[in-house]
């Protein structure tokens, strides 16, 4: 075996080496979280629940989502594909919804990188409600799970609907 035969054997076992250690690094970190964020809004509770249930329009006030597509109902629930930036696309089935207080939507995919759901809360407040979303994530394969710990926060998706939401009621997001 010559110089270069050698140095790709070399090579090819760093690289699988590195991907062991971070796998079994991944196995060490939990598989679930779950983070909540709340907004104040001075919207009723009735206007913020015909808003977050109007799936087609998102896109009018969601900059990251870039499409809303509605599919065949599943279990007897509706279901919409949304596309994001990066065009990623995410099957989101409305699994619970009792107006105007508590909707939820979970991920439809189970064979995707990560599974979990969304669950809505609102409550009227005196000026008109607060908007709380609690996130319930997954994140199955340990290679994922390093990725996610060590390039997002758990936090961070929810933070950008609540923003995008007060936004498009002219309002700041004021998490509480």
């Amino acid at each position: 075996m010559g110089d270069i035969g050698f140095w790709l054997l070399i090579s090819i076992g760093i690289v699988v080496g590195i991907l062991l250690l971070i796998a079994a690094f991944g196995m060490t970190l939990p598989r679930t979280h779950q983070v909540a964020r709340s907004i104040t809004l001075k919207q009723t509770p009735d206007t913020v629940w015909q808003t977050i249930t109007d799936f087609a329009n998102v896109t009018t006030w969601n900059e990251n989502v870039l499409k809303m597509e509605k599919q065949p109902d599943k279990n007897g629930h509706e279901l919409w594909k949304e596309t994001y930036k990066g065009n990623y696309g995410l099957f989101l089935e409305t699994t619970e919804a009792t107006p105007p207080i508590r909707l939820v939507r979970t991920i439809a995919d189970e064979k995707g990188p990560f599974t979990g759901r969304w669950e809505f809360a609102l409550t009227p407040t005196e000026v008109g409600c607060k908007l709380t979303i609690t996130e319930f994530g997954e994140v199955g394969n340990p290679f994922f799970r390093v990725m996610f710990r060590l390039f997002m926060k758990p936090e961070v998706y929810v933070e950008m609907y609540l923003t995008a939401f007060a936004k498009k009621f002219g309002e700041q997001p004021v998490y509480v």
